[in-house]
Formats: C-alpha cells, structure tokens, sequence
C-alpha cells in the first residue's frame, strides 16, 4: 500500500429537503446560524455518515469489508473499560497471531491502529499503558461548514405511539425545527505529510470518496432520508506545499427570479462554476477531479481544462 504523496482539497455538496441535515446533540434542534440564516453542518457528522457506510460493507466472502476503530455499538465495551481501550482489546485478540502487527514478536499498537481505515483516514488513539499512540488524521473538515443558500427553519409537530407502561397509554407531542431547503457544502483538506503517520494510501481515499457520496445517497434515518449528493470534487496541487485560499467561496448560486424567496429545489437555482474553473488555469492546481450525476452540473464541466471524472467507467461501461 503505497503512500500518498499530492495534497488535496475536497469540496462536496449535497441537497436536503425538509429534513435536518446535522442536530445538536443537546437540543436535537438543526444547527443553524442565526446572522447569515444558513444551515450547519459538522466535521464530526461527516465522518459518522462516513464511517457508518464503510462499516456494513462486505467483502465478496461476506465478511466486513473493513475494519473501523471508531463506531457507536455500545456493545463492544467490555466492563468499564473505554471505547478506545475496548477496542484495542478486540483488535488485539483478532490480531494476536497477525506478525504484520508486530515489533520485536509483540504486538504494536501504532499497526493495529493503522489496520483501521477510519484510523488512517482520521487519525486515532491509544491508551494503552506504555504503547500510547496519538495519529492526527491526515484528512480534516471544516468544523462547521455553512450551507450555500440561506433558509428560514420550520416548526413541525409529530407525535409519538410509544408508551412507558401499560398504565401510561397516552402517546407525546413533540416539536422540533426542520430544514425546508439546503444546498450543504462540505470543506475538506488531506495532509500529506500526515499521511504517512497513519499509512493513508490513495485507495483508502478514493474509498473515502464513494463512501461520502454513498453514505448521503443511502441514509435511510427519520431525520436524514430526504437527501440527495450534487456535486464531489477533489481539488490536487501540484505542489505539497502551495495553498489556494477560499475554496469553499468559488461555488455560487443564480437564483434565478427567486430572489428574496426561499428556495425549495435544484429547479430553482444554478450553481455557478466560473470562479471554481478559472482557478483551475493555475499553476498551483494539477488537476480537479469531479462526480456528479446532475446532467446539468456535468455539463457545465466536462471537457474544461484539468477537469477529470473521479470514477471513470470501466471499458464497456454506459
């Protein structure tokens, strides 16, 4: 698994419709700056649609496809014991006659985090007693990363069937905030340097990749299910150490005749790409890989300069 050597931005937009996008874990409300009227979303829910896709993949034999360190099963903590070192129990155990993992014939914790594929892409820890081991992940997002357009939230009221006791028969009301519209722009970075800390490879990144645009595309969640992927690009430099700054400003929207109105879907805006594509003429960028399945975002960038398809079809493919 070779190393990967190009620094990268990625830059990954999503739609979400009377839904909420990201709550906080305090008030389940949507996170929602009150200035600019725009939507929130977190690195930390980014990673979660992430990991929760790669851990049900399978391989062609049936079994996990990949090994995840951090997940939400409170079923792998054993007695008190903390999920980091509950984990790093269970991977010794699957690992225990593993010499890939292996220094001096005893088992290192530094390789077994790096079996993980969260791990390589995130970063990690250990605690284990004399072996601790802290990875700063090589691929990082924005904190917070504001929506694209501006959105008023809606009050919505539902009602819950469950009950506590046979003697407490009468369901609930509940009210919460949702998200009529919102265009979510996800702002990510990979560190090469990073990257050889936790053996991150080019693979695992294309992995990371499908796995963002999937994990959207199949979440299945009361709170998260009316969402559709847009647009996904990875922005390559042609140096580790040159920058481009504000990325995440060169996509911006034509709203047509809605302007002052609220915006309700993608038949009511445009995205606008000319910013995006002139930055591409710089020496600095190598080359901007993109997918979208949206006919006409891919119209608007097929075929200009250092624009490449991030999957290609296989030869035979439609």
């Amino acid at each position: 698994m070779s190393t990967i050597i190009e620094k990268s931005e990625v830059l990954f937009l999503y739609e979400s419709t009377y839904s909420i996008p990201n709550g906080d874990p305090f008030t389940g409300e949507q996170r929602y700056d009150e200035e600019t009227k725009k939507i929130l979303v977190s690195d930390v829910r980014i990673k979660r649609y992430i990991r929760d896709y790669l851990l049900v993949q399978k391989d062609k034999n049936g079994n996990p496809a990949y090994e995840i360190y951090v997940w939400n099963d409170q079923s792998q903590a054993e007695g008190k014991e903390s999920g980091s070192a509950a984990r790093m129990k269970a991977l010794k155990k699957k690992y225990e006659n593993d010499i890939s993992v292996k220094t001096n014939n005893k088992l290192d914790a530094l390789k077994l985090l790096q079996k993980c594929i969260d791990v390589r892409l995130f970063g990690g820890i250990s605690t284990e007693e004399k072996d601790a081991v802290n990875l700063t992940g090589p691929i990082q997002f924005a904190l917070l990363n504001p929506s694209l357009n501006e959105t008023e939230l809606r009050m919505h009221q539902n009602t819950s069937v469950f009950v506590s006791s046979v003697e407490k028969s009468r369901g609930s009301i509940g009210t919460t905030t949702v998200v009529p519209y919102s265009i979510n722009q996800i702002h990510g970075w990979i560190n090469p340097y990073s990257a050889t800390e936790t053996n991150l490879s080019d693979d695992d990144i294309k992995i990371m990749l499908e796995a963002m645009w999937n994990s959207i595309n199949n979440a299945n969640t009361r709170t998260k299910s009316n969402q559709n992927s847009l647009l996904l690009l990875q922005i390559v430099y042609s140096d580790p150490n040159k920058k481009l700054y504000g990325l995440d400003r060169l996509i911006t929207l034509n709203t047509k005749d809605k302007k002052g109105e609220q915006l309700r879907s993608i038949e009511d805006y445009d995205l606008v790409f000319e910013k995006l594509i002139e930055v591409a003429k710089s020496d600095v960028v190598s080359k901007i890989l993109y997918h979208s399945e949206v006919e006409k975002i891919n119209e608007a960038l097929t075929g200009k300069t250092k624009f490449e398809l991030m999957f290609p079809k296989n030869e035979g493919e439609k």
